[in-house]
């Protein structure tokens, strides 16, 4: 056999057959291929069929089990409370769906019927369907795309503007970092050997109803690093439970009898909420014999140094009115809704925080985890029971009246992050509606102030007017409201880097503080602007005085602990006597409600039931609807952002994000 020649086996449907040829017999093997291929080609559409058929075997069952669950999910709802009082903005929004799906019946007809009627004349129109549609698109291009573009470019300037705050924040950070630009401490340190050196701090840890974490947080409170007779803990309990005010009772009790110098505080009447109980505290005689005060909300595990890392930075700077620590998350990767929240708050603290620390001496207190002169709090009128956001509330008017903030962006205290939905919603609403509460009240006495043009108008433009007014303005009217209507409005289309490139960007540069995150850069971009509905609400009810703006809903808490719990083995094992002394220090009236507690513990819980959000549902319809409109239009990045974030919001709205419910 030649060495450039080839031999080839046949197949045939009894035999086999070979064939020799050299290199220069090449048409042979052409000819013999193209004598076989048919066949090999139509067994080859046969094997892909297959695999095809086998790959979508699944959908039909996958869809079924969807719709039951779906099903379930609804069979087993409540409507939210939330949701059954604020029903304007839902109302709006159900209109706009049928009008959107009206219009998406009518463009898909005209689709169909293949109607240009840019090269009809009026004359040539055929029947009422063809002449009303003729009618809205005049109507349309005269005086609905217009009025769409005004405001679409004024919510486009509005979407810069926040970018470029946010791009200078994150140019801050980076500057920091170079820099290694840090708050120090000025003078020497506290005298270990001298206890009386060491300043009086008052710590006050406020609860209402935290029967998981209440442990957990007077445990840490009480191993804080500090001489016994120059610390005092305040437990400062708002709880309505009457067994749950006894436990906390004699959790306080426990580490009393171990030495801790600490006490227990119930308000009969719970009025001002966080607010009101904190004032209360502070209003005690023997406050004034202490010069800080250290405030922990209940869910929060202070290291044992917290105090040793946090006090010392006022030595030597009587200008200084708080030091504010950052949080650190021990359920951050519970569910994709923690994980979501922990890119938020690391950004938050580690951008936002530290850079108008640093360069403006200036932030919003975040309600926990900070040390404050009590000088500073009394010059700045105390605590007030005015609004929801208490801590912005006393930041503000501090800040007002001259002092200085510092951030400590490496003392970390441990927290929890909300794991349901529900709860997360409710805290969002808070957030976002006490803030316009506060500028409302504030603003006269922000321009009246002896503070300076600049540090007003950082307050006014920067502080309260783009970061909690128009972000969650332009987030929800822009990408929830105009976007899809755009669709119908071809007119006023917007452009991709509006809806593509810079919200991508942003995201991006969001999620730096928290590197581990980047697989979640699109779910989190879809998940905020699903947030938007949530904080719009808010902002509207706060800005005018809803109803909904005064209420105050405890975020519900697991009770997690890390790995490197603070609490020792002994007190945990101690906790094992928790019984016996109840039994002991009450007596027989202990002795009750020690067996009604029993009892409690062996009855079944009640089952919990599901929620629906109905405005996140109408929305999620909304943007399916003007996806399928874009896909009319052949849009490509339109119809895959409408896709994606309507699919977003009905997984929200349906309540299947975060802790799930059985």
């Amino acid at each position: 056999m030649a060495p450039s020649s080839v031999v080839v086996t046949i197949e045939k449907p009894n035999k086999f057959s070979l064939v020799e040829f050299n290199g220069s017999d090449s048409t042979l093997l052409l000819e013999k291929q193209k004598a076989v291929s048919p066949k090999q080609f139509t067994w080859f559409l046969f094997l892909k069929a297959n695999r095809v058929f086998a790959c979508l075997s699944w959908l039909p069952m996958a869809l079924k089990t969807m719709f039951l669950s779906v099903k379930k999910r609804i069979a087993l709802t409540d409507v939210s409370e939330e949701e059954a009082k604020s029903r304007r903005l839902y109302r709006f929004i159900k209109v706009f769906l049928f009008i959107s799906i009206f219009a998406l019946v009518l463009e898909i007809f005209a689709h169909l019927k293949k109607w240009n009627l840019n090269m009809i004349q009026p004359w040539e129109v055929q029947g009422l369907f063809q002449w009303c549609y003729m009618t809205w698109l005049s109507f349309r291009v005269d005086y609905v795309a217009p009025l769409v573009l005004t405001m679409s470019k004024f919510c486009i300037v509005l979407f810069l503007i926040q970018s470029l705050d946010r791009l200078i924040l994150c140019l801050g950070c980076f500057w920091i970092k170079y820099k290694n630009l840090k708050p120090r401490i000025n003078g020497d340190a506290y005298d270990i050997e001298d206890g009386s050196s060491f300043p009086m701090v008052l710590v006050q840890i406020p609860m209402c109803n935290e029967r998981e974490v209440f442990a957990q947080s007077i445990a840490a409170a009480c191993q804080l690093d500090w001489p016994k007779d120059r610390i005092l803990i305040q437990v400062l309990d708002d709880s309505d439970d009457g067994n749950l005010q006894l436990l906390i009772k004699d959790e306080v009790s426990l580490w009393r009898e171990k030495g801790v110098n600490i006490i227990y505080r119930h308000r009969l009447i719970r009025t001002g909420y966080k607010a009101g109980n904190l004032k209360s505290a502070m209003a005690c005689d023997y406050v004034k014999d202490y010069e800080f005060v250290a405030i922990f909300d209940a869910d929060f595990q202070p290291n044992p140094d917290f105090l040793k890392q946090t006090v010392p930075h006022f030595k030597g700077d009587p200008e200084l009115g708080l030091v504010q620590a950052r949080w650190s998350f021990v359920n951050k990767d519970e569910n994709l809704l923690t994980r979501l929240q922990n890119i938020n708050l690391c950004f938050h603290f580690e951008v936002e925080q530290q850079v108008n620390g640093a360069f403006l001496n200036f932030f919003g207190f975040n309600g926990t985890a900070g040390v404050w002169r009590i000088k500073a709090l009394e010059e700045s009128g105390g605590w007030l029971e005015r609004t929801t956001v208490e801590d912005m509330d006393i930041a503000v008017r501090a800040h007002l009246n001259g002092w200085k903030f510092i951030f400590l962006n490496d003392v970390k205290v441990l927290c929890e992050l909300p794991e349901s939905y529900e709860a997360y919603k409710k805290q969002q609403h808070r957030w976002h509606s006490g803030p316009m509460q506060l500028f409302r009240l504030c603003l006269p006495a922000i321009v009246t102030s002896k503070i300076s043009v600049s540090k007003k108008a950082n307050l006014i433009f920067l502080f309260f007017l783009l970061r909690k007014l128009i972000l969650p303005f332009y987030s929800f009217t822009l990408f929830c409201i105009i976007l899809p209507l755009t669709m119908f409005i071809p007119e006023a289309e917007l452009p991709l880097w509006v809806i593509c490139y810079i919200p991508i960007f942003m995201s991006f540069l969001n999620i730096l503080p928290a590197p581990k995150s980047f697989p979640f850069l699109v779910p989190y971009l879809l998940f905020e602007n699903t947030m938007s509905v949530t904080k719009f609400n808010a902002m509207i009810s706060g800005l005018f005085q809803l109803g909904s703006a005064y209420e105050w809903v405890v975020t519900k808490k697991t009770g997690r602990s890390s790995e490197s719990d603070l609490v020792a083995l002994a007190e945990r094992e101690s906790k094992s006597l928790n019984e016996e002394k109840i039994t002991r220090r009450h007596s027989e009236s202990g002795l009750e409600t020690l067996n009604k507690l029993k009892k409690q513990e062996e009855i079944t819980p009640l089952k919990k039931r599901n929620r629906l959000y109905r405005k996140e549902l109408v929305l999620a319809f909304l943007l399916l609807t003007a996806a399928a409109r874009s896909l009319l239009s052949a849009h490509g990045v339109h119809f895959y952002f409408l896709l994606f974030q309507g699919l977003t919001f009905l997984v929200v709205g349906l309540d299947l994000i975060g802790e799930q419910i059985s």
